[in-house]
């Protein structure tokens, strides 16, 4: 069996253990079977968290808003989000502010 590259990092050198695929550069964890999915669009969350359609984050830290008279407060939880490609790759509502894009570094998964 050929160990495929790593789905996060992209790092030839992950290897097999005990059922798992491990990638020793970034310590990513996966399963053969989730390697077979749809190589989609792969966000991951300030910890490392794959996020997906649907899911519900936390913001992390104060973040600016431009254009808004005060910011985005650390802990505003936010549901319902919609991965998209691009530097902003969270398309969300955020209740007082409406449609918003963030970034995935600035959220951890609930």
């Amino acid at each position: 069996m050929t160990v495929p590259n790593c789905p996060v990092c992209g790092s030839e050198y992950a290897y097999e253990d005990r059922g798992l695929l491990i990638c020793p550069e970034c310590g990513n964890e996966w399963t053969p079977s989730e390697e077979t999915e749809a190589e989609g669009l792969v966000v991951l969350d300030a910890n490392g968290n794959r996020l997906t359609d649907g899911d519900s984050v936390t913001v992390i830290k104060d973040l600016k808003v431009k254009g808004a008279s005060s910011p985005i407060k650390q802990g505003t939880k936010v549901k319902n989000i919609r991965l998209v490609e691009g530097d902003h790759n969270i398309d969300c509502k955020i209740e007082g502010f409406g449609p918003m894009k963030l970034k995935s570094e600035f959220v951890k998964k609930n």
